[in-house]
């Protein structure tokens, strides 16, 4: 009975500290009441207005900036050419390079050549998927610069100030900090996007990049969070980024951040971000977009994609 009594307040304490995800639920709930099934026909309605191949292409687009990002910190380079398609979008990367003190670091280095490999590994599954269908390289900025879409997502997320620049290749911390901003975005865009999906090969792949990319966001948030041990603000960078993209996209809670939490009265880590059913949450296409464009307003360009993301999918939500 103990042990009965310690595992029910364990479950009960895990969902007091997600009570207010619950908020979601009770409007899908209510607006059921009323006869409204405006999320589930909004939701059918995109199906039916965007292909299998442009759900995919909205994949790539994403991979590509992982993709750049990771090789350019693991590796002080970009993709090879081969990777990009004809006539692709230019990539700032003004002061991108291999992470300063990385091999000073070697956990940090090991994750960054994982990640990097599986993210060219991505692109190059989703463009051999695609075949001629697939769409260039977008125009994408990664540099490190006071006006780069780094530091202004780090401005936005409080942890610069006007004119400062925030540098996610000047330390193995910083570059976790950098790789935060994308990974919880990655996962939750393909939860959303996999019920979009009719073919089951491509429902299938792309199921199996998003466990992949939840791994890479568990592996970076665990990393922060033992850093975050010494160095406790790490911890608050990274809610104060989680935040940020909360602002961004929309008023439902969709993030957390890394700070200890309690459960059945001790402290415990919040490596998984999930709702109050343990589950993962999931983003619509134009809120991912939201952030990476790093807007709450339905626009079609900014932020780390300065020209926009390509194909049929590139607009973002108005929150």
């Amino acid at each position: 009975m103990a042990d009965d009594l310690q595992l029910i307040e364990a479950f009960d304490s895990r969902v007091k500290r997600r009570a207010e995800r619950r908020e979601f639920f009770k409007l899908a709930v209510a607006a059921a009441a009323v006869g409204a099934t405006t999320l589930l026909v909004s939701q059918e309605a995109f199906a039916q207005t965007v292909t299998d191949a442009d759900i995919l292409n909205f994949a790539l687009n994403l991979e590509y900036l992982e993709a750049q990002f990771y090789a350019y910190a693991a590796g002080g380079a970009g993709l090879p050419a081969a990777l990009l398609g004809t006539s692709p979008g230019a990539v700032t990367a003004t002061n991108a390079r291999r992470v300063d003190g990385l091999d000073a670091d070697p956990v940090v280095r090991d994750y960054a050549r994982e990640i990097a490999a599986d993210e060219v590994a991505h692109v190059t599954f989703l463009r051999a998927q695609l075949g001629a269908s697939a769409v260039v390289q977008p125009a994408i900025d990664i540099s490190a610069t006071a006006t780069s879409a780094f530091s202004n997502a780090a401005r936005a997320a409080g942890l610069i100030g006007a004119g400062a620049t925030f540098d996610p290749y000047s330390s193995p911390e910083n570059f976790l900090l950098g790789a935060f901003i994308f990974e919880d975005v990655g996962v939750t865009a393909y939860k959303g996007a996999v019920p979009l999906i009719l073919n089951k090969t491509y429902v299938e792949a792309a199921a199996g990049i998003m466990a992949v990319e939840a791994y890479h966001a568990a592996i970076v948030r665990t990393a922060l969070y033992a850093k975050g041990v010494a160095t406790p603000s790490l911890r608050t960078s990274a809610d104060a980024i989680s935040n940020a993209r909360d602002s961004l996209d929309g008023t439902t809670d969709l993030d957390q951040g890394i700070s200890p939490v309690t459960i059945n009265g001790g402290p415990a880590s919040n490596i998984a971000p999930l709702d109050a059913d343990g589950l993962a949450f999931a983003r619509s296409t134009g809120q991912v977009l939201n952030i990476v464009y790093l807007t709450n307003t339905a626009v079609s360009l900014g932020g780390f994609f300065p020209a926009g993301v390509n194909g049929n999918v590139k607009t973002s939500a108005a929150n």
